[in-house]
């Protein structure tokens, strides 16, 4: 017996549909007025709580920005960071150091008080990484929203970040992620509000036998890092990666790489590639950085994003639904 070809056709169709994921990669789905209707207050709320968390405690500034960046940089911008419990990427040991978490918490519970299972944990963190930002003086630009939150979190699948690699192997992983150089060096530019582990810096200015050697580092800055980290200082030690502007979002941690007064190896071996260099050069002297810090923010927030039935909504950032 035959079969009807028009129930035949209309039969995949179905097929089709239902079995249709919609997923995107550089944020094709994304729109800036996402929430206009269904969650008005989104952004107001993030930027409230961003401003009072600011005024007490002005390093959540470069924690927001440091929590998007891992998050977007291990299976995209979709809020896997944020979840707790054995085994999660924020156990794996290159995000101990990660701080944050609470301010999301906080900024989740008052959007789900007047938008229940709306507003998504990932669209959240990256309002609040632009806010960070703005909130030091640095330039704002237009984040679009949509994202859906991950419902996977892995400590294995954080194995390399940017971050821990040398300059070349960074630069290698920002291009698959649709990163290109000029993104790169201005991405570090966020080093300009940011902070270090002492125990990260010691080979720079500590010798093995324990007496301070200076490692090409400028003669000005390696007592002033000799006394905010001390020998036998504590684990939990910082100190400013942009000192004397760690407050401002400026470009003098540019300045400061030229100059030799970098304060972590990865940032002053940038001088020694030609085509960076003169992109430090060119942030230094021109606006240029502004331009290109807001366009890699947009394109480092909208890496793999998972939009549609690829993700969920959480109603708590820490765990899935």
């Amino acid at each position: 017996m035959g079969v009807d070809r028009s129930i035949l056709c209309s039969y995949f169709m179905v097929l089709i549909i239902f079995s249709y994921r919609p997923v995107s990669v550089k944020g094709q789905f994304l729109s800036a007025s996402f929430y206009s209707k269904a969650c008005p207050l989104a952004e107001s709320i993030v930027q409230a709580t961003m401003r009072a968390t600011f005024l007490l405690q002005p390093s959540i500034a470069p924690a927001m920005l440091k929590l998007l960046y891992v998050d977007c940089f291990v299976q995209g911008c979709d809020a896997s960071v944020l979840i707790s419990g054995p085994n999660t990427e924020k156990i794996a040991d290159v995000n101990l150091n990660l701080r944050g978490f609470e301010v999301i918490d906080e900024i989740k519970n008052q959007i789900e008080s007047v938008c229940p299972g709306v507003v998504s944990c990932a669209d959240i963190l990256a309002l609040a990484a632009r806010e960070a930002v703005v909130l030091t003086k640095g330039p704002y630009w237009e984040v679009k929203l949509g994202r859906k939150d991950g419902k996977v979190s892995l400590a294995a699948n954080v194995k390399s970040l940017p971050s821990q690699t040398d300059i070349t192997e960074a630069l290698m992983i920002f291009a698959t992620h649709g990163l290109n150089t000029e993104d790169f060096v201005a991405l570090i530019g966020a080093h300009t509000i940011g902070t270090a582990a002492c125990t990260s810096i010691r080979d720079r200015i500590v010798s093995i036998n324990g007496s301070f050697i200076n490692l090409g580092i400028n003669p000005i800055l390696l007592p002033m890092l000799q006394q905010s980290c001390p020998k036998g200082g504590t684990g939990l030690s910082r100190v400013a990666l942009d000192i004397g502007s760690e407050l401002v979002f400026d470009t003098s941690i540019f300045k400061n790489i030229l100059n030799g007064s970098a304060v972590l190896k990865t940032d002053q071996g940038l001088v020694n590639i030609p085509t960076i260099y003169r992109m430090l050069q060119q942030f230094v002297t021109t606006q240029r950085f502004k331009t290109v810090f807001q366009r890699a923010m947009v394109k480092l927030s909208e890496i793999e994003v998972k939009t549609g039935l690829n993700g969920e909504i959480r109603r708590n950032c820490s765990r899935v639904n």
